[in-house]
């Protein structure tokens, strides 16, 4: 595993996002769109992932509308209570309080408020930036590279004590998953959609960018949840989210 030194402190706790509720059309289940806030124990706040864009806030039919999104889901709650800068409220800072952004990949669920904070770096996979613009969904892609420092990794990289970057390409070029040692509930694997539900992994990865990396990524995020007796947290799971610790609660 690689070290690069961006965040000096170790975490000592971690808020789950509540970025709104989608409901897939192929097998109708619903779930919750996540993303993360890590805070270390030198005040230092890492976020991952930035839900859907801030236009279905205020529109959602229009704004599926225009990016399609129909063809695959509905978006079945969404307001501004769900946009970054409202939960991080929740956890006690602002927009400008955050000193790192990690994309998890690209897709719409997770790029929406990419270009959001000015000045803070992001860090994501090399693979996935070298795209000419960010995934989105299908076809539509109307988002372009933010400028920004860009901190780009293409392997398992150690960001700072007790936090650890895995690179685990197959449901996205660039797709990456984080792992983080708390004080009391220990380690704490974040998928993303490497894994985005427990059923994904019975189903064999079926419908990934890439199936075959899907499913050996998966395999090894696994064998390390089992290895570190981590608390996994999956990208999009319907029976996990209700359960989940939500800002301003936190994992510590």
């Amino acid at each position: 595993m690689k070290t690069m030194t961006y965040i000096s402190a170790s975490p000592k706790e971690v808020h789950v996002l509540d970025y709104g509720l989608f409901k897939v059309h192929a097998n109708k289940r619903v779930i919750g769109i996540c993303g993360f806030l890590i805070r270390s124990s030198a005040g230092e706040n890492i976020l991952i992932d930035t839900g859907f864009p801030r236009k279905y806030a205020y529109d959602i039919a229009a704004s599926s509308a225009e990016d399609r999104l129909g063809d695959f889901g509905e978006v079945l709650e969404l307001t501004e209570r769900n946009l970054p800068e409202a939960q991080l409220a929740l956890a006690g800072i602002t927009a400008t309080d955050v000193d790192l952004l990690i994309m998890t990949h690209t897709h719409i669920d997770h790029v929406g408020g990419i270009a959001d904070f000015p000045g803070c770096p992001i860090l994501m996979s090399g693979a996935e930036r070298a795209l000419d613009r960010p995934l989105y969904w299908g076809s539509v892609q109307p988002l372009t590279w933010p400028d920004r420092e860009y901190l780009l990794i293409d392997a398992d990289t150690e960001i700072g004590p007790g936090i650890r970057i895995f690179h685990v390409p197959g449901h996205a070029p660039g797709q990456l998953a984080i792992e983080v040692d708390l004080p009391e509930t220990g380690t704490v694997l974040i998928t993303s959609d490497a894994i985005s539900r427990p059923a994904e992994i019975e189903e064999k990865f079926a419908g990934s960018w890439n199936v075959a990396q899907a499913r050996e990524n998966g395999a090894r995020l696994m064998s390390r949840a089992t290895e570190r007796n981590a608390f996994v947290i999956y990208g999009h799971s319907p029976e996990q989210w209700p359960t989940l610790r939500k800002a301003p609660y936190a994992y510590t």
